[in-house]
Protein backbone atom coordinates (compact mmCIF):
# COMPACT_ATOMS: atom_id res chain seq x y z
CA UNK A 1 0.00 0.00 0.00
CA UNK A 2 1.14 3.51 -0.88
CA UNK A 3 2.42 6.19 2.16
CA UNK A 4 2.92 9.54 2.21
CA UNK A 5 5.55 10.40 4.95
CA UNK A 6 4.50 14.59 5.33
CA UNK A 7 7.83 16.76 5.49
CA UNK A 8 8.98 19.83 7.28
CA UNK A 9 8.92 21.79 3.74
CA UNK A 10 5.18 21.02 3.39
CA UNK A 11 6.04 17.77 0.40
CA UNK A 12 5.12 14.15 0.80
CA UNK A 13 8.17 11.83 0.91
CA UNK A 14 6.67 8.67 -1.00
CA UNK A 15 8.45 5.31 -1.66
CA UNK A 16 8.16 4.75 -5.88
CA UNK A 17 9.55 1.38 -6.36
CA UNK A 18 11.28 1.06 -3.51
CA UNK A 19 13.14 4.34 -4.23
CA UNK A 20 12.26 7.29 -2.14
CA UNK A 21 11.25 10.73 -4.05
CA UNK A 22 9.90 13.62 -2.05
CA UNK A 23 6.93 15.01 -3.94
CA UNK A 24 7.28 18.92 -3.65
CA UNK A 25 4.20 21.54 -3.35
CA UNK A 26 5.14 23.62 -6.31
CA UNK A 27 4.69 20.35 -8.58
CA UNK A 28 8.15 19.33 -8.65
CA UNK A 29 9.10 15.70 -7.64
CA UNK A 30 13.46 15.81 -5.89
CA UNK A 31 15.60 13.11 -5.90
CA UNK A 32 17.70 14.18 -2.75
CA UNK A 33 20.30 11.31 -3.27
CA UNK A 34 20.69 12.30 -7.03
CA UNK A 35 20.54 16.08 -6.79
CA UNK A 36 17.31 16.04 -9.15
CA UNK A 37 14.76 17.96 -9.74
CA UNK A 38 11.60 16.91 -11.85
CA UNK A 39 9.24 18.81 -13.44
CA UNK A 40 6.60 18.06 -16.33
CA UNK A 41 4.64 19.68 -18.77
CA UNK A 42 5.72 23.73 -18.10
CA UNK A 43 3.94 25.00 -21.41
CA UNK A 44 6.41 27.33 -21.92
CA UNK A 45 4.80 30.12 -24.62
CA UNK A 46 1.44 28.35 -24.26
CA UNK A 47 -0.11 32.40 -23.83
CA UNK A 48 2.01 33.67 -27.33
CA UNK A 49 0.62 30.45 -29.49
CA UNK A 50 -2.60 30.92 -28.21
CA UNK A 51 -2.24 34.50 -29.25
CA UNK A 52 -0.32 33.52 -32.82
CA UNK A 53 -2.50 30.48 -33.95
CA UNK A 54 -6.35 31.52 -32.78
CA UNK A 55 -6.13 35.80 -32.05
CA UNK A 56 -6.77 34.59 -28.35
CA UNK A 57 -5.24 37.43 -26.12
CA UNK A 58 -3.90 35.46 -23.22
CA UNK A 59 -1.60 37.53 -20.85
CA UNK A 60 1.60 36.83 -22.25
CA UNK A 61 3.22 36.08 -18.63
CA UNK A 62 2.64 32.33 -18.32
CA UNK A 63 6.85 31.58 -18.91
CA UNK A 64 7.98 34.43 -16.57
CA UNK A 65 5.46 33.18 -13.98
CA UNK A 66 6.59 29.68 -14.42
CA UNK A 67 10.37 30.57 -14.31
CA UNK A 68 9.65 32.68 -11.49
CA UNK A 69 8.16 29.22 -9.66
CA UNK A 70 11.26 27.10 -10.77
CA UNK A 71 13.47 29.52 -9.84
CA UNK A 72 12.56 29.54 -6.13
CA UNK A 73 12.50 25.68 -6.25
CA UNK A 74 16.00 25.83 -7.54
CA UNK A 75 17.23 28.61 -4.49
CA UNK A 76 16.04 26.17 -2.07
CA UNK A 77 17.30 22.70 -3.24
CA UNK A 78 20.54 23.86 -5.16
CA UNK A 79 20.08 20.68 -7.75
CA UNK A 80 23.21 19.20 -9.83
CA UNK A 81 20.72 18.19 -12.49
CA UNK A 82 17.59 19.66 -13.73
CA UNK A 83 14.69 17.33 -15.69
CA UNK A 84 12.08 18.42 -18.04
CA UNK A 85 9.45 15.71 -18.12
CA UNK A 86 8.03 17.11 -21.84
CA UNK A 87 6.13 19.47 -23.49
CA UNK A 88 8.34 21.91 -22.12
CA UNK A 89 7.40 24.57 -25.18
CA UNK A 90 3.49 24.73 -26.29
CA UNK A 91 4.59 24.34 -29.71
CA UNK A 92 7.59 23.60 -31.92
CA UNK A 93 8.18 27.57 -32.10
CA UNK A 94 7.73 28.58 -28.97
CA UNK A 95 11.21 28.70 -28.25
CA UNK A 96 11.33 31.32 -31.21
CA UNK A 97 8.61 33.54 -29.24
CA UNK A 98 10.64 33.86 -25.96
CA UNK A 99 11.13 37.41 -24.50
CA UNK A 100 15.06 37.89 -24.36
CA UNK A 101 14.96 37.92 -20.31
CA UNK A 102 13.18 34.63 -20.05
CA UNK A 103 15.92 33.23 -23.08
CA UNK A 104 18.60 34.23 -20.63
CA UNK A 105 16.93 33.05 -17.77
CA UNK A 106 16.78 29.13 -19.59
CA UNK A 107 19.97 29.57 -20.70
CA UNK A 108 21.09 29.87 -17.30
CA UNK A 109 19.48 26.89 -15.89
CA UNK A 110 22.34 25.27 -17.44
CA UNK A 111 25.33 27.04 -15.65
CA UNK A 112 26.46 24.84 -12.92
CA UNK A 113 23.72 21.91 -13.24
CA UNK A 114 22.78 19.77 -15.72
CA UNK A 115 20.00 20.53 -17.65
CA UNK A 116 17.58 17.61 -19.66
CA UNK A 117 14.47 18.22 -21.70
CA UNK A 118 12.89 15.00 -22.74
CA UNK A 119 11.00 15.69 -25.22
CA UNK A 120 6.96 15.22 -25.49
CA UNK A 121 3.77 15.55 -27.90
CA UNK A 122 4.13 18.73 -28.19
CA UNK A 123 7.61 19.73 -28.78
CA UNK A 124 9.07 16.53 -29.97
CA UNK A 125 12.41 18.05 -31.66
CA UNK A 126 13.11 19.53 -28.13
CA UNK A 127 14.92 22.99 -28.28
CA UNK A 128 17.09 24.03 -30.84
CA UNK A 129 19.10 26.78 -29.51
CA UNK A 130 18.84 26.46 -25.77
CA UNK A 131 21.80 24.78 -23.76
CA UNK A 132 21.13 21.09 -22.51
CA UNK A 133 20.99 17.39 -23.65
CA UNK A 134 17.93 16.47 -25.31
CA UNK A 135 16.38 12.99 -24.75
CA UNK A 136 13.56 10.49 -25.44
CA UNK A 137 13.47 9.15 -21.29
CA UNK A 138 16.14 8.62 -19.26
CA UNK A 139 17.15 6.10 -16.55
CA UNK A 140 18.28 7.64 -12.91
CA UNK A 141 18.74 5.59 -9.34
CA UNK A 142 16.09 2.80 -10.67
CA UNK A 143 13.30 5.38 -12.36
CA UNK A 144 12.32 5.40 -15.91
CA UNK A 145 12.07 9.07 -16.73
CA UNK A 146 9.30 9.95 -19.78
CA UNK A 147 6.65 12.03 -20.90
CA UNK A 148 4.12 9.60 -21.45
CA UNK A 149 3.46 6.80 -19.42
CA UNK A 150 2.82 3.36 -20.80
CA UNK A 151 0.17 1.26 -20.63
CA UNK A 152 0.50 -2.12 -18.71
CA UNK A 153 2.70 -2.18 -15.80
CA UNK A 154 5.68 -0.08 -15.84
CA UNK A 155 7.71 -0.34 -11.94
CA UNK A 156 9.86 2.82 -11.94
CA UNK A 157 7.80 5.14 -13.91
CA UNK A 158 8.11 8.36 -13.89
CA UNK A 159 5.63 10.79 -16.39
CA UNK A 160 3.86 13.74 -17.13
CA UNK A 161 1.69 14.36 -19.99
CA UNK A 162 -1.67 13.52 -18.52
CA UNK A 163 -1.65 16.59 -16.26
CA UNK A 164 -3.51 14.43 -12.93
CA UNK A 165 -6.00 17.08 -10.99
CA UNK A 166 -7.73 15.58 -8.06
CA UNK A 167 -12.05 16.84 -7.11
CA UNK A 168 -12.60 15.95 -3.27
CA UNK A 169 -15.32 17.09 -1.84
CA UNK A 170 -16.54 17.71 2.29
CA UNK A 171 -19.44 18.06 3.62
CA UNK A 172 -19.61 21.65 2.96
CA UNK A 173 -16.70 22.56 0.15
CA UNK A 174 -15.92 20.83 -3.27
CA UNK A 175 -11.88 21.79 -4.51
CA UNK A 176 -9.99 20.35 -7.72
CA UNK A 177 -6.35 20.49 -6.99
CA UNK A 178 -3.56 19.75 -9.25
CA UNK A 179 -1.93 16.94 -7.97
CA UNK A 180 0.80 13.35 -8.19
CA UNK A 181 -1.01 10.49 -8.29
CA UNK A 182 0.62 7.09 -7.75
CA UNK A 183 -0.10 3.40 -6.53
CA UNK A 184 4.04 3.27 -5.26
CA UNK A 185 5.04 1.75 -8.65
CA UNK A 186 4.73 4.26 -10.97
CA UNK A 187 3.82 8.01 -10.50
CA UNK A 188 2.47 11.07 -13.18
CA UNK A 189 3.38 14.23 -11.78
CA UNK A 190 1.37 17.38 -12.07
CA UNK A 191 1.87 19.97 -14.93
CA UNK A 192 4.11 22.68 -13.45
CA UNK A 193 2.78 25.65 -16.42
CA UNK A 194 1.52 28.33 -14.91
CA UNK A 195 -1.67 28.18 -17.96
CA UNK A 196 -1.78 24.30 -17.77
CA UNK A 197 -5.28 22.84 -16.71
CA UNK A 198 -5.85 19.40 -15.36
CA UNK A 199 -7.53 15.81 -15.83
CA UNK A 200 -9.34 14.41 -12.81
CA UNK A 201 -7.44 11.13 -11.88
CA UNK A 202 -10.91 8.86 -12.36
CA UNK A 203 -10.66 9.83 -15.88
CA UNK A 204 -10.58 6.65 -18.18
CA UNK A 205 -7.17 7.88 -19.23
CA UNK A 206 -5.75 6.67 -16.44
CA UNK A 207 -7.55 3.55 -16.05
CA UNK A 208 -5.02 1.30 -17.22
CA UNK A 209 -2.05 2.78 -15.35
CA UNK A 210 -2.24 1.75 -11.90
CA UNK A 211 -2.60 -1.75 -10.71
CA UNK A 212 -3.25 -0.93 -6.77
CA UNK A 213 -4.98 1.15 -5.09
CA UNK A 214 -3.86 5.35 -6.25
CA UNK A 215 -2.93 8.06 -3.88
CA UNK A 216 -3.57 11.55 -4.74
CA UNK A 217 -0.70 14.61 -3.56
CA UNK A 218 -2.91 17.73 -4.15
CA UNK A 219 -1.03 20.82 -4.20
CA UNK A 220 -2.15 22.93 -1.93
CA UNK A 221 -0.93 26.98 -1.03
CA UNK A 222 2.34 25.84 1.25
CA UNK A 223 1.64 21.52 1.51
CA UNK A 224 0.65 18.72 -0.86
CA UNK A 225 -2.28 17.00 0.62
CA UNK A 226 -2.17 13.02 0.61
CA UNK A 227 -6.05 11.90 -0.25
CA UNK A 228 -6.54 8.09 -0.82
CA UNK A 229 -8.60 6.86 -3.89
CA UNK A 230 -11.89 6.61 -1.16
CA UNK A 231 -11.97 10.54 -1.10
CA UNK A 232 -11.68 11.07 -4.85
CA UNK A 233 -14.45 12.08 -6.84
CA UNK A 234 -15.12 12.30 -10.51
CA UNK A 235 -16.07 15.65 -12.30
Amino acid sequence: MTRFEPSACGGLRVALANVEVMLRWSGAMWLEGERTLIVADLHFEKGSSYAARFGQMLPPYDTRETLDRLDREIAQLAPERLIFLGDSFHDGQGETRLATDDYRRLEGLAVGRELIWAVGNHDSDGPQSLPGDVIDEANIAGLVLRHEPLAGAQPGEVAGHLHPAAKVSSGRATVRRRCFVTDGARIVLPAFGAYTGGLNVLDKAFSNLFEGPVMAGALGPRRVHAVGAKSLRPD
